[in-house]
């Protein structure tokens, strides 16, 4: 089962995002957070997988509550999916360099919410192209601080390209068709990647590539 913390100041999103969760066979609802600091506190006691993390909220918003929970060690296995209003929102990429695994907008369909929590339990993240791609490589271009993982300098030639790809959205199978590789090898160099980096998921490895100016903006797999 996943364990699934909600966290958002709206008392009528949480009900809808609780119901529609609860209804999955394969997660649970452990808890609900009206502001970001509740979040962080429910994440410990409640012993939660992910945590379905509203930007907008009071008291403590839901970007430093995402990243008080990435710099937790008792908290490393937790994953923090993003909801945002708009998928134009800056604030989602302050998300991802804060530690979130990935974002979804508000208005997203049910099914495609729980494929998302599954997606991101799982530990890969959720970078979509087109759109919100392009505008990960416009603000992640533009380096907030010294990136919070190790450089790319230590990667061969391969994981560079690895690396590169998984910047662009590409998930394993289009990785290994990209590049001639099988699924598993292709996987094999992101599991190595992340080792070497340090990074926590693939969406820090975004983040890193274009913090790094390995992937120059504009260009995506749209």
């Amino acid at each position: 089962m996943i364990r699934v913390l909600l966290a958002d100041d709206q008392t009528l999103v949480r009900a809808s995002f609780a119901m529609l969760v609860d209804s999955a066979s394969d997660m649970e609802v452990v808890g609900q957070a009206g502001t970001g600091r509740e979040a962080v506190e429910l994440a410990r006691s409640a012993r939660a997988d992910l945590v379905v993390m509203d930007v907008r909220m009071p008291d403590l918003d839901g970007i430093e509550a995402t990243r008080l929970i990435a710099a937790d060690d008792d908290l490393a296995g937790v994953k923090v999916l993003v909801l945002t209003t708009y998928d134009t929102d800056e604030h989602v990429v302050e998300a991802l360099r804060a530690g979130a695994s990935g974002f979804v907008v508000k208005d997203i369909r049910p099914a495609e919410l729980l494929d998302a929590i599954r997606t991101v339990a799982a530990g890969e993240s959720l970078l979509s192209p087109g759109p919100t791609a392009r505008l990960i490589s416009r603000v992640l271009a533009v380096p907030d601080g010294p990136p919070r993982t190790g450089g790319p300098e230590h990667l061969s030639e391969r994981e560079r390209q690895v690396l590169g790809l998984v910047a662009r959205g590409l998930n394993n199978t289009e990785i290994a068709e990209a590049l001639g590789l099988s699924p598993l090898t292709a996987k094999t160099h992101v599991s190595r990647i992340m080792g070497k980096v340090g990074a926590r998921d693939r969406a820090q490895l975004v983040v890193l590539a274009y913090e790094s100016g390995l992937v120059a903006p504009g260009i995506s797999s749209a």
